[in-house]
């Protein structure tokens, strides 16, 4: 084989495997977003039913699941705070 084909088929590899390797990287923050959505979505719908007894509500909205996605339970006694002294 000549000396370029091989230089050129290596750097074609590497080039290659540079182009797949970002979309990978950012399917993988898609997808974590995605899953922390759903389950700020599930964990605030949780808190509806269980709160229906002392009447919290939480409206399912997209900020109310991406405070409660990304910030977890401190994300959701803020809203629960807010709700309860802040806006009423």
């Amino acid at each position: 084989m000549n000396e370029t084909v091989v230089i050129v088929s290596i750097v074609s590899l590497i080039v290659i495997i540079l182009l797949i390797g970002i979309p990978i990287r950012l399917t993988r923050f898609i997808g974590e977003g995605i899953a922390r959505f759903v389950i700020g979505a599930l964990f605030i719908f949780l808190i509806n039913i269980v709160g229906d007894v002392s009447g919290i509500h939480l409206p399912i909205n997209l900020f109310t699941v991406t405070v409660t996605g990304f910030l977890g339970i401190p994300g959701v006694v803020a809203l629960i705070f807010i709700q309860q002294y802040v806006i009423s």
